[in-house]
């Protein structure tokens, strides 16, 4: 067997394949979608607590900052504008994700790719350029548009085009890219902070044209998936290109599975009605839960705000973007612990582990704060400041090995063909709905829950690892169009879905 092969489908045969060159460029050009993610996600709070920035588009915060009032130290960056100014994108990016889902169906993975990699290369010229608050707004919204549409169309792809034995780990490159971009930004932001002249922040947001580029040229340079090319009608095409990327000549039983489930999904009219009938609410339930836990772990109010939060704990400007860059160091670091782990141990040892590490972390950080951090003291001391950081560390360690990548890898393999562009639509759109809501309301939940938040968010990560243990099935190793049979119908409580 060339390259390994797995045993796959009802009758038990043999799906061959290599890890190719070409899957490999594939993965790699299509999760530079996750690497302008990232970026933005990052790029976003480090600009948001640069004194030229505040001074041009929030005068107010700017004068706060420099001549203290008496109010309390949680409260100083509040404000409902600045929250929109990191929560635009993600508005956007909810809208645009149920337009990309008839765009990744009937017009391919691959172009929805290029399209969202024009928006953001527009998303970001404008943002670099805004004269005017209202101006890199709408940029920022641009930008939401080309995320709507990359995370709609490269988790689906990485999936579709991976060989089932490692395809845990080509999916998370998307993640993984994200992570990564999170790192750049706040390496970007720690030097173009320095810089005098007051425009250091136009530089962060320009940076983004490199992996917008990058995303564009890579969605040109690679072919669609078999399974969409075989679902849009082209067979033959869709055959040479999945005995390309598997390396083989034997692709028949592949070929064949792809070829049913593409039948089966040209029947179904109206995707979205589909998701709703019973054998596809597993999958359903499972994808809108997990995007739901991603945000609520936290994760995502301390990467878009490391720098503000840091502030707010008593570390210097300098100091909190140092912190945010070893933060994003750990992020990108553990992610690689997942790609390694994730098809070896499973899906549900990584999510579990993390539960209780995150628990605990959260706990701790909350407990601290609550002690040593009061509403008009505003600095910690040595030794309790390293372990808000080892603790906010070891946080994102755990998140980036589980449920960061988990919750984009798992809806992405369970769906099956004729609901996958639909349930990835959902997917995305439920992300990108509570990011928002995270996003528009830390900085007001920090100012009035202050050291309580933590504890708010461990409630939350609790309560995921109790679902976990009863309702997210292990799908490690599992055919991606065999999931019905292998995953669902033999699972104690979604069983019952599966008439």
């Amino acid at each position: 067997m060339a390259g390994g092969g797995f045993t796959t489908g009802s009758s038990d045969v043999i799906f061959e394949a290599k890890i190719t060159p070409a899957v490999i460029v594939s993965c790699i050009m299509a999760a530079f979608g996750g690497l302008m993610f990232g970026y933005d996600i990052g790029i976003s709070g480090g600009v948001t607590s640069m004194p030229s920035f505040l001074k041009e588009f929030f005068p107010q915060i700017y004068e706060w900052i420099q001549a203290p009032k008496n109010e309390s130290n949680y409260c100083k960056y509040d404000n409902q504008m600045l929250q929109l100014f990191t929560s635009s994108l993600y508005i956007a990016a909810l809208v645009a994700s149920m337009i990309a889902s008839p765009v990744t169906r009937k017009l391919g993975r691959k172009l929805t790719m290029l399209l969202a990699g024009i928006f953001f290369i527009a998303g970001t010229a404008l943002s670099a350029l805004a004269g005017t608050l209202s101006l890199i707004i709408l940029g920022r919204i641009i930008l939401g548009c080309g995320v709507g549409f990359a995370n709609q169309a490269v988790p689906v792809f990485l999936s579709e085009i991976a060989p089932t034995r490692i395809r845990g780990a080509l999916n998370i490159m998307f993640q993984l890219n994200i992570t990564i971009g999170i790192f750049i930004a706040n390496l970007v932001n720690w030097f173009t902070s320095k810089m005098e002249g007051g425009y250091g922040w136009r530089i962060s947001l320009a940076g983004a044209i490199i992996p917008a580029v990058m995303l564009t040229v890579g969605s040109l340079i690679v072919d669609d998936t078999p399974n969409s090319l075989i679902e849009r009608g082209f067979e033959e095409k869709g055959k040479a290109v999945l005995r390309k990327i598997r390396g083989v000549e034997n692709i028949e039983p592949e070929f064949e599975d792809i070829l049913r489930a593409s039948k089966v999904a040209n029947e179904v009219k109206s995707p979205f009605k589909d998701l709703v009938k019973s054998h596809n609410l597993p999958p359903l339930i499972i994808a809108i839960c997990m995007q739901v836990f991603q945000q609520f772990t936290g994760i995502n109010a301390i990467m878009f705000y490391a720098p503000v939060l840091f502030n707010t704990l008593g570390f210097h400007n300098d100091a909190s973007l140092y912190s945010s860059v070893i933060t994003g160091g750990v992020n990108v670091l553990c992610t690689l612990v997942s790609v390694y782990f994730v098809d070896k141990v499973g899906r549900r040892v990584l999510l579990l582990e993390a539960c209780v590490q995150m628990f605990v972390s959260q706990v701790v950080i909350g407990v601290v704060l609550g002690m040593k951090v009061t509403d008009h003291s505003d600095s910690l001391s040595k030794g309790y400041a390293m372990l808000v950081v080892v603790m906010v560390c070891t946080f994102v360690a755990s998140f980036a090995w589980s449920w960061g990548p988990l919750g984009w890898l798992i809806p992405s393999e369970t769906f099956p063909l004729e609901t996958r562009s639909a349930g990835q639509s959902v997917t995305v759109f439920t992300n990108m709905l509570f990011t928002f809501l995270i996003a528009q309301a830390f900085l007001s939940m920090l100012c009035h829950l202050k050291f309580g938040i933590f504890l708010f968010f461990s409630a939350w990560v609790f309560v995921m690892g109790v679902f976990t243990v009863f309702f997210i099935p292990e799908t490690k190793n599992i055919p991606i169009e065999d999931m019905a049979e292998k995953v669902w119908k033999q699972h104690w409580f979604w069983k019952r879905f599966m008439h």
